[in-house]
């Protein structure tokens, strides 16, 4: 009850009463490692608690909470200008700082005096290419749910299982991609005010007048995965596109499907704006675990992990990226140009994984403190 401000204070006192209660019940830990953001009221109070422990705070800088917030109120609202202040003053009373980007170690010590370490976001091990054999399951148990996924044509033996992109013999149980598969492109969203799923749908409007104006192009299933507030506002405008050769499809998967998906899809695409301009998006780290190539939408540091004509395209629009589209898809799916190039190039680059990064990045640091 009462006036937005005044909920919002009686919310954040009472969340800041519930965490001291909680974390002050747990044994005694040598650190404490708070992920920011939400940082409001966490960073204050996981300090407080530290204090009484005698531990170690530790702050995982993955983007701005004002940022976040400036995007439904405005940069100039009174709430985010205390939430600024709040997260430097707070900030600069941990001791030690992780972040995501060299932007934003940067933009950490300019802004706010705060000396971090930058520890990339990296793929768990789950996140890999998908053999063919599942790959064929997978799509098997979206063709029960989920139309583009249904085979388009009778499959030609009585022995055959088929999918929209696989067939298999029953009797030798052996899989195949299907000729004149369509492509499969995959995004994945949380439904935000920082993606505008609309380039999307005008670049898509664009493939399909390159078809109709006779280009060899594939057709196209386009899956959107996650949950979120926009997600009934954007399907409303997708129920309003009649495409001959698209179907889009906005599953909500299971989790350990997920990094299946990733793994069989043939093209990635983000269109996650940073509110900073300082973090990177984690899908796109997912997607190169995958060895999946992505076309991402522009910003500041985004050259940190996507390299232009290299593992993946950047762009600006959605007449960019329908012309990516184009490219990357012509002639589909032979093994040759781009799109194969890039998978090639993301095979051979052998990344880092989640652990060994943690390993090499804040164990020394830790030790230091030993």
């Amino acid at each position: 009850v009462g006036p937005k401000l005044f909920q919002y204070v009686i919310k954040v006192i009472v969340q800041a009463i519930q965490l001291l209660y909680t974390m002050l019940k747990i044994d005694q830990p040598s650190y404490v490692l708070l992920q920011n953001p939400p940082g409001l009221p966490s960073i204050a109070v996981a300090w407080v608690a530290c204090l009484f422990w005698r531990s170690k705070l530790i702050i995982d800088w993955h983007n701005y909470g004002y940022t976040i917030m400036s995007l439904s109120h405005g940069r100039n609202h009174p709430l985010v200008q205390i939430a600024k202040w709040y997260e430097k003053l707070f900030g600069r009373l941990s001791d030690y700082n992780l972040c995501v980007t060299n932007a934003m170690k940067e933009d950490l010590w300019v802004n706010c005096n705060i000396k971090a370490v930058t520890l990339y976001d990296k793929p768990a091990s789950y996140f890999k290419e998908t053999p063919l054999e599942l790959q064929h399951q997978l799509y098997m148990k979206l063709a029960k749910d989920y139309e583009p996924f249904k085979p388009r044509t009778e499959p030609v033996s009585s022995n055959a299982e088929m999918s929209a992109f696989t067939e298999m013999d029953e009797k030798n149980g052996h899989v195949i991609k299907k000729r004149g598969r369509p492509a499969l492109l995959i995004s994945s969203t949380s439904w935000t005010e920082d993606e505008d799923f609309s380039v999307l749908l005008k670049a898509l409007e664009g493939f399909e007048r390159y078809i109709n104006e006779g280009v060899k192009l594939p057709s196209l299933v386009c899956v959107i995965t996650g949950r979120g507030p926009l997600k009934d506002y954007y399907n409303g405008l997708i129920n309003k596109l009649h495409f001959k050769h698209i179907q889009i499809c906005t599953p909500w998967l299971e989790a350990e499907d997920y990094p299946l998906l990733l793994g069989s899809a043939d093209l990635g695409v983000c269109l996650h704006k940073s509110s900073s301009g300082l973090d990177l998006p984690m899908k796109v780290v997912d997607m190169f675990g995958c060895c999946l190539p992505v076309c991402a939408i522009y910003f500041e540091c985004l050259h940190e992990l996507v390299k232009h004509n290299e593992n993946g395209l950047i762009f600006r629009d959605s007449n960019e990226l329908a012309e990516q589209l184009k490219m990357l898809f012509l002639g589909f799916p032979a093994l040759e140009g781009k799109l194969h190039n890039f998978r090639r190039n993301l095979r051979a680059s052998k990344q880092l994984r989640w652990d060994e990064s943690w390993d090499q990045t804040v164990l020394p640091l830790l030790g230091q403190n030993e």
